[in-house]
């Protein structure tokens, strides 16, 4: 069988495990693709270059398809986006870290936070943090850092002090010493994070493609969600990540897979996790939106055909 080739672009980190494992299982190649990895070490690359159709499918923070859907995005593209999300893959993960010094969201105040850029979602969820700690975005200083990893490091040298961290990247900070302050979904939460999506025209050119890449991803999460295979996905993340140990590794599986908050084993999109993205993206959004309609960025029938039971 001719595999379809799919340019998929990514964060690094843990919370590409799915896709490690639809890999390593032949899981894509089970459902005619071949994935080809790419991970973007930032928002603004990944979006220009996916709009520009050099990656045709991102994992990725849903609100960032919604930004440049709408004009909010970090940096101009060559051309009018018209990007749809069709699987939903979790609910962010992200958890405020801070240097050991810091004990509280207030007492960070004056202070720089890393973003990975200033008009993403998960830029959008500290600064909601910090708008309930009482204070306005003129109380600190916003750092554009790059991409979870980038911004992992930059928080354990010291650079900066706090940012949003995903599982397993916070749980590598707090060994190194870093405080967890709170979690987005204590904050907020249901959210919808990351999900996959791509052009319109791209996917009405590879259908087929589309269905075999989201067959492979719930095969993958079906399979990670077998305990009996809890020890060789501890192992991917240890092969993935330098900084993992085997008992953080088990750590983050935990979280990862937990039955009520971790990874969407059904692979559907959180409409009510949405609202959320577009409530904070009405709020801090720039230049100045309501939105109020999720099913705007949504094709829910590429999920009916992937998925017909």
């Amino acid at each position: 069988m001719t595999l379809r080739t799919i340019n998929m672009v990514t964060f690094g980190g843990g919370y590409a495990l799915p896709a490690w494992v639809a890999e390593r299982q032949a899981f894509f190649a089970r459902h005619g693709v071949a994935a080809n990895i790419a991970y973007t070490p930032d928002s603004v690359h990944m979006m220009t270059h996916l709009i520009a159709g050099k990656y045709d499918i991102a994992v990725s923070a849903v609100d960032n398809l919604i930004a440049y859907q709408e004009g909010q995005g970090e940096a101009p593209v060559a051309a009018a986006p018209d990007l749809v999300a069709f699987m939903g893959i979790d609910h962010s993960f992200q958890n405020l870290m801070a240097a050991r010094e810091f004990a509280s969201v207030a007492g960070l105040r004056g202070r720089e936070l890393a973003v990975d850029a200033l008009t993403t979602g998960y830029a959008f969820i500290l600064r909601e943090m910090i708008a309930r700690a009482g204070m306005t975005d003129d109380d600190v200083t916003y750092v554009r850092t790059g991409g979870g990893p980038t911004r992992m490091r930059a928080l354990i040298a010291g650079r900066h002090a706090a940012g949003l961290l995903a599982t397993p990247l916070d749980l590598i900070a707090q060994e190194q010493g870093l405080n967890r302050l709170g979690s987005a979904r204590e904050i907020l939460g249901r959210y919808q994070g990351r999900a996959a999506y791509a052009n319109r025209a791209w996917i009405r050119r590879n259908t087929d493609a589309v269905v075999g890449f989201m067959r492979a991803y719930r095969d993958a999460m079906n399979w990670l969600h077998d305990r009996r295979n809890r020890d060789e996905a501890a192992a991917l993340l240890l092969a993935n990540d330098s900084s993992m140990t085997m008992r953080l590794a088990h750590q983050s599986l935990d979280i990862l897979l937990d039955p009520d908050h971790g990874f969407f084993r059904d692979l559907k999109i959180d409409m009510d996790g949405m609202d959320t993205v577009l409530a904070l993206r009405s709020k801090f959004g720039v230049p100045r939106k309501m939105l109020t309609d999720p099913m705007k960025y949504v094709d829910p029938d590429l999920y009916r055909e992937a998925f017909p039971d």
